[in-house]
């Protein structure tokens, strides 16, 4: 146990349990969502999209949705889903509207007290300018300029596209997909099949109620191996942890093990220049003792 623990980051650990505290819009397990596990996932070999399916019913047995979408930052977060392309090489094709959508999430995700702390810590760190003007205009840069992600290509990518909503590549593998909303919306609509979770080192097991889960899906027939994501956060939540860490590094990968509550996570934000790339969460244990 310990070996893992020397490379904990006490002080994001310190500032994302704020945040998870701050987190007033986050759903209650078993309250405002319910979800059913089912079977562990099998294996699947890199490039291959068969999979054993360990669950044959949905993962999300129930989510109360008119609470979700009465909740500004989630109704406004749930307007930009259907905004993108799926396959990457395809342009995106921007809309005044769309932009007015995005302007409209930052502006709902910068009234939340979670927002709020991301800032003032991202100030005294000298990353974010004290302005609120310039930090969502830093915001919007990080995550809604589109980039190409093949070379030659016309931008057919951006940050946010691909953590909260899912690509394809080539319409051979999926990447991203990151965010419970959208998993939620697309298994709703037959989209996404759950095949099961994935277990982790220290518990074989998952629980119910745990916020953060590794799940095997598979996405218009392609299948996703291990896919990590938040349960439940606000997406204010997920912007704000994944910033601090694309800010605090120039690096192309940054992985920085935290302890949230009780869950022990990588946080893994990949750069694509300056813009994010990927980023999510992975589970290395949970029912850890609250360190904070």
């Amino acid at each position: 146990m310990m070996a893992g623990r020397v490379n904990l980051n006490h002080e994001l650990s310190k500032l994302f349990n704020q945040l998870w505290d701050a987190d007033a819009n986050r759903m209650s397990p078993a309250k405002d969502y319910r979800i059913c596990l089912q079977g562990k996932a099998g294996y699947v070999p890199a490039g291959s999209n068969q999979a054993r399916d360990s669950a044959r019913f949905p993962l999300f047995q129930f989510v109360d949705e008119e609470k979700l979408k009465s909740i500004k930052t989630f109704a406004a977060f749930i307007s930009l889903l259907d905004n993108y392309e799926m396959s990457t090489g395809v342009a995106e094709v921007v809309t005044a509207e769309e932009i007015a959508e995005m302007n409209r999430f930052l502006d709902a995700i910068l009234e939340t007290k979670v927002m709020q702390i991301t800032h003032d810590y991202l100030v005294e760190k000298k990353w974010s300018k004290p302005n609120l003007k310039d930090f969502k205009s830093q915001l919007y840069n990080i995550w809604f300029q589109l980039y190409n992600r093949a070379p030659g290509k016309s931008p057919d990518s951006c940050g946010f596209e691909h953590v909260f909503v899912g690509e394809s590549k080539r319409g051979q593998e999926i990447m991203g997909l990151h965010n419970w909303v959208q998993f939620y919306l697309q298994e709703k609509k037959n989209n996404i099949d759950y095949k099961g979770f994935v277990g982790r080192q220290h518990k074989s097991r998952p629980d119910e109620d745990d916020q953060v889960l590794n799940l095997q899906f598979s996405w218009k027939d392609l299948v996703k191996p291990v896919g990590s994501s938040f349960i439940g956060v606000s997406p204010e939540f997920e912007v704000a942890v994944y910033t601090v860490v694309f800010l605090m590094s120039q690096e192309k990968i940054t992985k920085e093990v935290v302890r949230v509550e009780e869950y022990e996570l990588q946080i893994i934000v990949n750069r694509h220049g300056r813009y994010i790339g990927t980023a999510y969460p992975v589970l290395m244990s949970s029912n850890n003792p609250d360190l904070y």
